[in-house]
């Protein structure tokens, strides 16, 4: 029992850190209807900021910041100079430009920085807490925790109550009548990708200190748990972002933990494998009306 306990507060704070990065996701598919498959490789080269500015500063916080800021700046730049100039005719185009992003940042990460794993510390201790002799939460998994709860409630409640939100959601589902109506679209797509780059940034941050440290291809099993966690829950909820975070990062401490870590790229595949045979839209997707 000790176990299956250690095992689900394990896989909630892993979860936790999955659905933020599934989040940014959602975000850049409700903002510009692409998979940025770049997000992994821009998030790592926002997180390499950070660790440029905590080295020199030793400030683990002024670096955090500035990962974040990084990251909605590296967000507005690749729709500015890039996506922007994709022809979105095919769905294809933007997948492959994305693809060549990361090939690109991945390479000049490499350049600049090396092959070498950076060690990627904690702002608080990862020793976890016992209660009742169990092993718990750590007070950085609390960390995490209270970050994710105000970074989704902060975007639930800026696409549900504020004009921005609206302006975003109108400007990805009918761009020509946004327009019509006054709305900047180019201006919201930016500021969707700039968003979402931001939490991708936010989500690297947190993610590190858990892994092996700071790698240019750090987070390329973190974005395909992630994106996992995006279509379980379905790419146009970002409730189901979050949910589909926590059920991977359960899922793959589960079998990690009962059946070894070798199995687990096997479990996420599965997972997603019924989920888009039973439900392709994913598990929060609206239910489409029928026409006879």
């Amino acid at each position: 029992m000790d176990r299956f306990v250690f095992l689900t507060v394990d896989g909630l704070s892993r979860g936790a850190v999955y659905a933020a990065f599934a989040l940014a996701l959602v975000l850049i598919w409700r903002a510009a209807r692409v998979v940025n498959f770049a997000q992994g490789a821009m998030a790592v080269a926002a997180a390499y900021v950070a660790y440029t500015v905590s080295a020199a500063t030793g400030s683990y916080w002024l670096g955090f910041v500035v990962a974040i800021v990084a990251g909605l700046l590296l967000g507005a730049l690749v729709d500015r100079v890039v996506m922007r100039h994709v022809d979105h005719a095919s769905p294809l185009n933007p997948v492959i430009v994305a693809l060549g992003l990361v090939l690109l940042i991945q390479a000049v990460l490499g350049m600049v920085y090396g092959s070498e794993f950076r060690p990627a510390e904690a702002p608080f201790s990862r020793s976890a807490l016992t209660v009742g002799g169990v092993a718990v939460l750590s007070p950085y998994d609390l960390f995490v925790f209270a970050t994710i709860g105000v970074v989704v409630s902060g975007l639930a409640w800026m696409f549900a109550r504020t004009p921005v939100g609206l302006r975003m959601r109108a400007a990805a589902f009918a761009p020509e009548v946004s327009r019509l109506l006054g709305v900047n679209v180019g201006g919201m797509l930016t500021l969707g990708w700039a968003l979402a780059s931001g939490v991708g940034a936010l989500a690297a941050m947190l993610v590190l200190p858990t892994e092996l440290g700071l790698h240019p291809h750090a987070m390329d099993l973190v974005f395909v748990s992630a994106f996992t966690a995006a279509v379980v829950g379905g790419l146009d909820s970002p409730p189901g972002a979050v949910v589909g975070g926590l059920v991977v990062g359960l899922l793959l401490s589960y079998v990690s933990g009962y059946a070894g870590s070798d199995l687990t790229p096997l479990a996420v595949l599965v997972l997603l494998l019924a989920v888009l045979l039973v439900r392709p839209g994913g598990l929060f997707a609206p239910v489409a009306a029928r026409r006879v």
